[in-house]
């Protein structure tokens, strides 16, 4: 047998490996009480010439083993962790395989090769036991991967709702910021009134001018003027190439504190000192497009504090210039 088989790992030139496997195969079979170095051997050429041929030659091989009433358990382990189109055969009609090798092949098993392991004529207790909790065991994976799925499927639907979203935010933003006039340099209307309502005192008015002459709502220039600092208003009328002594005016007029001296001239000069237009006029357009995304479509607040909001809306500069003149 020995030397059969070491003729059989030395193929002649031009054989085909199915052959080869087809007759370890053979050889195996007509062995009627195959030693342990047989059983050794035929394990040894049999994963070598198995993996070396074709799917084909590899199911009618394990075909012909199925029928074998001895198969080395190596061997056995090996034909049943193949892909089960090829072990079921083997697995249901293979009288050979221990009880051991069974239960080491149903750890990990997949279903269908647990399947095919039930189909057997006969099966021990601890098999069936072994059985019942892979079934529990599959069952639960599978309502594990169930709930899985259907998290799997609300998290892609939430997203693509919050794409959706994202997609309206950007064409409504798009749609405010194609609608906003550019910034242009303050008329001289509204110069007059500026420094008229900053005389007055009449900040709602101020308010009202200066909204009319960014083009923005009153929330914006309530909140400009709300910086008791007069950075932010500041930083508004250099954008709109205010003339400085008519900023440094209405500066010190709403915030008192502006109005100091020092050696640089006063508080209200050094802080237009520190102010480039390029960069005011970058940060008054980015007020103005969050504005008009923002309160579009929102009541103006009234100019003097006893107007409705509606009616405060229906004041214009028109309005102001008439009682100003």
């Amino acid at each position: 047998m020995g030397d059969r088989f070491r003729e059989l790992e030395r193929p002649q030139s031009g054989r085909p490996k199915d052959i080869v496997l087809m007759a370890t195969v053979s050889g195996f079979e007509s062995l009627s009480r195959p030693t342990r170095s047989d059983l050794r051997q035929f394990h040894e050429l049999f994963v070598a010439t198995y993996l070396a041929s074709s799917d084909e030659a590899r199911r009618q091989a394990v075909a012909a083993l199925s029928q074998c009433p001895v198969v080395p358990q190596e061997t056995a382990l090996f034909i049943a962790r193949q892909p089960i189109a090829i072990a079921a055969i083997f697995l249901t009609g293979s009288s050979a395989i221990s009880e051991a090798t069974l239960l080491a092949i149903l750890s990990g098993a997949s279903p269908a090769h647990a399947r095919a392991i039930e189909r057997r004529h006969s099966l021990s207790p601890r098999l069936i036991e072994r059985l019942v909790g892979l079934h529990q065991e599959h069952r639960s994976r599978a309502a594990a991967d169930h709930a899985a799925a259907l998290a799997e499927a609300r998290r892609l639907a939430r997203e693509e709702e919050l794409r959706d979203e994202i997609k309206a935010l950007a064409r409504a933003q798009v749609s405010a910021e194609a609608d906003l006039a550019p910034l242009a340099a303050i008329a001289e209307m509204h110069l007059a009134l500026l420094v008229r309502f900053a005389r007055s005192g009449e900040t709602g008015m101020l308010s009202v001018t200066l909204a009319d002459a960014l083009g923005s709502s009153q929330w914006l220039t309530e909140r400009v003027l709300l910086d008791i600092s007069g950075q932010q208003l500041a930083t508004v009328l250099v954008a709109l190439s205010a003339p400085r002594a008519d900023c440094t005016f209405v500066l010190t007029r709403l915030y008192p504190h502006l109005a100091k001296s020092g050696r640089a001239g006063s508080h209200a000069d050094m802080v237009l000192a520190g102010l480039e237009r390029t960069a005011c006029v970058a940060r008054v357009e980015s007020w103005r497009r969050a504005d008009a995304y923002t309160y579009r479509d929102r009541p103006q607040p009234a100019a003097n504090g006893t107007e409705t909001p509606g009616e405060a809306a229906d004041f214009s500069v028109e309005t102001w210039r008439r009682a100003a003149s």
